[in-house]
């Protein structure tokens, strides 16, 4: 175990012993073939630990534990037992939440005040929620008359396999994990390469909250890779991916050879509607935590700012004004910080070209479109918020997503062209309405092409409250009750009560 760990010095002083296998069975493995993956500081560019990766032959091994505990000890597990150790995961989560938090913010680059009090709560809130369901997860009796009696029965899946993204390492992981293990299901989880660390410190935490050998095993590897394997793997029930909609389209390709049971959640480009009735500062102060919070690394994020025209002007100066004074880039462990840095250099050096991109197609740069280096020795992946304007409907800035703190704001005459632009998008993932006309607001929450709409706020989402998109954002639908039905199948049962031939 001790070549499988390292002991480590957060930025805020915090000590811990940092896992780097594979957890698999309960146990700390080395990966098959030993090569690892390093994970960056995004603030200062320093490497912070180095983690075994998983290849093909790892993915067998954690299926093989999954199956077996599938068809073993959890299996023959009562639902309150399962959920009674759901409940004591969240609860070690909740004594442990300022060490996950120190985590994610030094391998993601999110402000450790977001990771504690929103991240942080949301897994605990997540994991606690689905604990309560457990055991209320059941089918029903359907009277056809009386000659039969015919039931549903509500039955896990079996093994499933989730691969989870970069953005909300544990809240992402939450959200798979919480559904997949209060049906019955045993899971393989995929960490993203960019941020490995804080999960694997999480499966120390399960080990711990006393749930059997093979329940939730966590590996950590390159997804051409280990996300391959899971993906075409035939002891894989289900594959639940949350990532860009390129990743989740090879995925679909790869699972679609053993006809899995698939969950994807996507890309987006979210667009948010200001009628000129809105209450003007309410929607400025939406907007920009609709783009600018998590760096504006969020699927979600309305980065498709639409403004009626006899209120664009103002609108502009006024969000303008709001990015100055609240978004406040810095060191993540500041708790002034609003914004720290991108999570990797690919993640910054691609904000930085779709703002050239902006630029060449003729938008109009209202503020930032630069890298931000007035933190500590000018290192990090740090971008200044930027805001493009005058764009257009053609333009790649107004139709790719960028996935940074980056937003277009575009001008529209009526209700009619609002929804013209809004669903001009091959993505359908969240969307947001500011209007102080109710009426209206329901109307064109109606009418918009997404998976989810916020009247008059943004980004506030909840896990008892399904999310997921349409169009290209994704299939299917996760958190509230509506993220169970994602990981059972119902079996309808037929008994003749006499009908005899």
């Amino acid at each position: 175990m001790s070549d499988l760990t390292v002991e480590l010095t957060a930025p805020n002083g915090k000590k811990y012993t940092q896992p780097t296998g594979l957890f698999i069975n309960n146990e700390w493995v080395a990966s098959s073939k030993g090569n690892k993956i390093t994970s960056i500081n995004p603030t200062d560019e320093s490497e912070i630990a180095s983690v075994h990766a998983a290849e093909p032959e790892d993915v067998d091994k954690a299926v093989e534990a999954a199956r077996a505990a599938f068809k073993g000890p959890w299996g023959q597990m009562s639902p309150t037992e399962r959920g009674d150790l759901m409940y004591k995961l969240s609860q070690l989560i909740e004594e442990n939440k300022e060490l996950l938090a120190t985590i994610d913010t030094w391998d993601n680059g999110k402000p450790y005040s977001v990771a504690l009090n929103e991240d942080l709560a949301e897994v605990v809130g997540c994991i606690k929620y689905y604990a309560g369901y457990a055991d209320k997860v059941h089918g029903q009796v359907i009277d056809t008359g009386p000659a039969k009696l015919a039931y549903t029965i509500r039955e896990p899946l079996g093994v499933c396999g989730q691969i989870i993204p970069w953005n909300y390492p544990l809240a992402m992981a939450a959200w798979k994990l919480g559904p997949a293990i209060a049906t019955g299901n045993t899971v393989v989880l995929k960490s993203a390469e960019q941020t490995p660390l804080s999960i694997l410190v999480f499966a120390n935490l399960v080990k711990e909250a006393g749930f059997p050998p093979g329940v939730i095993n966590i590996l950590n590897g390159h997804g051409r890779i280990a996300g391959a394997a899971m993906a075409q793997h035939p002891g894989i029930d289900k594959i639940a991916f949350t990532g860009s909609t390129a990743t989740g389209r090879e995925i679909m390709k790869m699972a679609s050879a053993t006809m899995k049971n698939i969950t994807l959640e996507t890309g987006g480009k979210s667009p948010l509607l200001v009628f000129d009735d809105a209450d003007l500062e309410q929607a400025v102060r939406w907007s920009h935590v609709g783009i600018m919070s998590n760096m504006g690394q969020i699927c979600t994020a309305t980065s498709r700012i639409l403004v009626q025209d006899g209120i664009y002007d103002k609108f502009i100066e006024a969000f303008k004004k709001q990015v100055l004074e609240v978004s406040k880039v810095g060191d993540p462990f500041s708790d002034d910080t609003f914004q720290g840095p991108q999570v990797t250099k690919a993640q910054y050096e691609r904000v930085l070209a779709y703002v050239e991109s902006g630029k060449s197609e003729g938008a109009t740069l209202a503020t930032g479109g630069e890298a931000y280096k007035n933190v500590g020795e000018g290192k990090g992946f740090f971008v200044s918020p930027t805001v493009f304007t005058n764009v257009k409907e053609d333009m790649k800035i107004f139709r790719e997503e960028v996935f940074g703190p980056f937003v277009v704001i575009a001008s529209f005459k009526d209700e009619e062209e609002a929804l013209a632009l809004a669903n001009n998008t091959t993505y359908g993932l969240g969307s947001a309405v500011f209007t102080k006309d109710i009426v209206k607001a329901h109307r064109v929450a109606r009418k918009i092409e997404a998976g989810m709409v916020w009247i008059n706020s943004s980004q506030d989402s909840d896990f008892r409250i399904p999310f997921g998109g349409v169009k290209q954002s994704g299939i299917g639908r996760e958190l509230g009750e509506a993220g169970l039905e994602a990981y059972t199948n119902k079996k309808a049962v037929h008994v003749n009560l006499g009908t005899w031939l």
